[in-house]
């Protein structure tokens, strides 16, 4: 893959959890490109390392060991401070939970991201804030709360929120894991939309029906990236380790 075109660049990305004296070791030596406008999937057992992958794409947390490039910055040693500006301004989240805040109606909950941002002001946070709503088919929903939309509803809302900031990346975590099949859909259907329309987007699913809405698929195992044939072999050889210890 030409890297030319990069907004990420990941080269052996290590990290290493330490408790009680123990390492656990979540990543080893990943390697991963992730090019504009790209839509790519990153799929895998649980426990594979998918999640720490993401919150290190997404600078709510730092490698052990490796080098991270986002949008020509190098990322991997940056302190807190930093890598929350920097969040705050290339980064959109989509979560599982949604994460809406129920005291605040959806206009504020969309526009929350930009009243940390410095520059902004009132009239262009309205502006964004409609234009993001409007993205998403909720704008006719400005006044009401969380617990008054329904699950599909609040996730087109999180999707308007990782939206206002105009992202270099969405990352988007289990984004229909607390959905029916037909609001997955839905909102699925929406992040092919953003996606035809210029977003750069990685996913992480459980779902192989989901994941094929992406350009690309990226397979986890043991805290690697692994191609398509080598997971399948992998989790054979896990299932047959399995079968033999049950039947011992």
């Amino acid at each position: 893959m030409s890297t030319d075109n990069a907004l990420i660049t990941m080269r052996d990305i290590k990290k290493v959890f330490f408790t009680d004296e123990v390492e656990t070791h979540a990543l080893a030596k990943v390697h991963l490109d992730i090019l504009r406008g790209e839509y790519v999937a990153i799929s895998g057992p649980s426990g594979c390392g998918k999640s720490t992958l993401l919150s290190i794409l997404g600078l709510l947390d730092s490698p052990t060991d490796g080098s991270y490039l986002l949008n020509g910055t190098q990322v991997e040693s940056l302190n807190a401070s930093d890598r929350a500006r920097i969040r705050n301004r290339e980064i959109g989240f989509i979560f599982q939970a949604f994460n809406l805040i129920g005291d605040l109606n959806v206009f504020e909950n969309v526009e929350l991201p930009l009243t940390y941002r410095d520059g902004i002001g009132k009239a262009e946070r309205k502006e964004r804030t409609m234009e993001a709503l409007e993205r998403v088919g909720m704008a006719h929903r400005i006044k009401h709360y969380p617990s008054q939309l329904s699950g599909g509803q609040q996730q087109r809302v999180a999707v308007a929120r990782a939206l206002v900031g105009r992202p270099s990346i969405l990352l988007a975590d289990e984004p229909t894991g607390n959905l029916d099949s037909k609001n997955g859909e839905a909102v699925m259907s929406l992040l092919d939309e953003l996606h035809k329309a210029g977003s750069t987007i990685c996913m992480v699913t459980h779902d192989p029906r989901y994941a094929e809405f992406a350009q690309r698929k990226i397979f986890m195992f043991d805290g690697r990236v692994v191609d398509e044939e080598t997971l399948n072999r992998l989790r054979h050889e896990e299932d047959a380790r399995l079968s033999r210890r049950n039947a011992a």
